[in-house]
């Protein structure tokens, strides 16, 4: 697989945020006097933006169900989660195994690497730049940067006008459904790490190009 720009994900990919988000979003069910949940509960939540894992843990379910709170009840929440995690974005967050080496070395090969999140944009630099991985990435998306976020293609293909790419020549990589659909929906390649969210559902559900164990088998598929 000959590419030249590399689409990454970030939670669930490239790093373990899953600790943090738990943390935020517990705090701010405390706040509202409402049941907590476990982190391994919280998991299964994350992946769509912040607005969406919040009306999740308000309806204690991946099933949301906006019958049970009201629109002013949720902008609370909300406020309440992105001001704690803000400034607890990366106290627990890890890379996971073999990407801090992995970056470096497609960075060094050249490659084009961008990050493509449904995590909201003011939260991606603080953690690119603790993790010191902020200089392999030509530029990040988050989910609220244009008008729709994955699983809709328009983030990548945004990407891909922006650096006048050939579709052929770019190739997603992610952790979850939202990853390989909005690939196969752009008309460009995906690769799914068996590691991250997903939600609890198997990746290869959703019929992604490849499926790898660790991050670092991306060189052997990039460079035979």
């Amino acid at each position: 697989m000959k590419k030249e720009l590399l689409l990454f994900d970030l939670d669930g990919t490239l790093i373990d945020s899953s600790a943090d988000l738990a943390e935020s979003i517990n705090f701010m069910l405390k706040k509202l006097q409402k049941d907590t949940y476990s982190k391994a509960e919280i998991d299964t939540w994350v992946g769509n933006g912040a607005q969406t894992l919040v009306k999740r843990a308000l309806s204690g379910s991946k099933d949301i169900d906006t019958s049970i709170f009201t629109q002013e009840f949720f902008q609370k929440a909300l406020l309440i989660f992105l001001d704690h995690y803000k400034d607890n974005v990366c106290v627990h967050t890890s890379l996971y195994p073999q990407v801090y080496e992995t970056l470096k070395k497609l960075y060094e090969l050249n490659y084009m690497l961008v990050i493509i999140t449904n995590k909201p944009y003011e939260f991606v630099a603080p953690i690119l730049e603790k993790l010191n991985i902020f200089n392999f990435f030509r530029m990040y998306l988050g989910g609220d940067s244009l008008e729709f976020k994955k699983p809709h293609p328009q983030p990548l293909l945004h990407v891909c006008e922006k650096f006048h790419m050939v579709l052929d020549n770019v190739v997603m990589i992610g952790d979850s459904k939202n990853d390989i659909l909005a690939a196969k929906s752009a008309g460009i390649q995906s690769v799914a790490v068996s590691y991250g969210y997903n939600y609890g559902e198997d990746i290869s559900k959703y019929n992604p190009d490849y499926i790898i164990e660790n991050f670092g088998e991306i060189i052997s598929i990039l460079e035979p």
